[in-house]
């Protein structure tokens, strides 16, 4: 299908997720803008962009208005792992909150479509299971997990109260844990510890009893979706899942990986840190229903590809060869 060449800014864009969406959006023909702070995204992620007539790097924070004339706005930008955000909660909050009216502001004066990536976390630790668009959460509003959690629930409320009324054209993406390439190896999220953790024969540390279960999807398949859903009909605003409804538990995660790396590593147990949720699904009905979406890579698949650029890193930081794995194919579920 040919694409009418659009001009798109991408918050966040040298982020994890976001530099594989400009990679996408930038493949497909059209212009895009990448706006990044760099707290936690880096030059090294969009590097293959660079030199691309079609793309666009600025230096910006999201807590700062900006004005630039686009099409369609992906408003990814806030830090996503504890580590990250619990750095400095309150730039968090503001992140999500000031964030999500600076560009909703400017979708509403340039008549720009608007995607937020909202985030699992609205469900807090959830006592519905798989968690469905209409459970409206159960989150404690004042801990050291907040700062993110309420951050994105009211930017959720900023949109749609725009919408109602300003008419404006919104999508809101609850997106679950993912993970793959790019993803910052220090970040504190369980697929990077553990993978790093294996790499180097340490003990991987599984927080708990390792019986909490996440389910992951594989960053291919999420930026499908979410190019699915900024391209779907204006009567398609969200909340909706996007993520992979395959559970696993920490603890099953932990011993895969050690699998795959074919580590020593053993598995150390801490103490669960404070507002840890004990499950987190999703049910994809929606996003199956209005995008004709879901995830279609398997998780050996895509933790084989993850292991592979885990490895790359550091044998830079080593000065020696990557080891030679079988080679990772994403496989793709009929």
């Amino acid at each position: 299908m040919q694409h009418l060449r659009k001009r798109i800014l991408v918050t966040g864009g040298a982020g994890f997720i976001g530099s594989h969406l400009c990679e996408r959006l930038v493949a497909e023909g059209h212009d895009v803008l990448c706006a990044d702070n760099f707290f936690t995204g880096t030059r090294d992620n969009i590097a293959p962009l660079l030199n691309s007539p079609r793309f666009e790097l600025m230096r910006h924070d999201v807590t700062f208005p900006l004005f630039v004339e686009v099409d369609e706005i992906y408003n990814l930008a806030c830090p996503a792992s504890p580590v990250h955000y619990q750095f400095d909660p309150v730039q968090t909050t503001k992140t999500s909150v000031h964030g999500a009216i600076n560009m909703l502001g400017l979708a509403k004066r340039v008549k720009a479509k608007v995607l937020q990536a909202s985030t699992s976390e609205v469900y807090g630790d959830p006592a519905v299971h798989p968690q469905t668009e209409s459970y409206w959460g159960n989150v404690n509003p004042i801990g050291v997990r907040s700062c993110y959690d309420e951050g994105k629930r009211c930017a959720e409320t900023l949109f749609f109260d725009y919408h109602r009324q300003h008419r404006l054209r919104i999508k809101v993406a609850r997106i679950f844990n993912t993970y793959g390439p790019r993803m910052h190896p220090n970040d504190g999220r369980v697929v990077s510890n553990f993978i790093m953790q294996a790499l180097q024969g340490l003990p991987i540390t599984v927080y708990g009893t390792g019986g909490q279960s996440r389910s992951f999807c594989f960053v291919d398949d999420m930026v499908e979706a979410l190019v699915r859903l900024m391209e779907s009909g204006d009567d398609v605003t969200g909340p909706i899942n996007l993520g992979n409804p395959h559970e696993v538990t920490m603890l099953q995660l932990a011993q895969r990986i050690i699998e795959l790396t074919g580590s020593r590593s053993t598995i150390e147990y801490r103490p669960a840190p404070p507002d840890d949720p004990s499950r987190r699904c999703p049910d994809i009905s929606l996003a199956r229903e209005h995008l004709g979406w879901q995830p279609s890579t398997a998780l050996d698949m895509g933790l084989r590809r993850t292991i592979e650029y885990f490895d790359r890193l550091l044998a830079q930081m080593e000065g020696r060869e990557p080891v030679t794995r079988p080679k990772a194919q994403v496989v793709r579920i009929a």
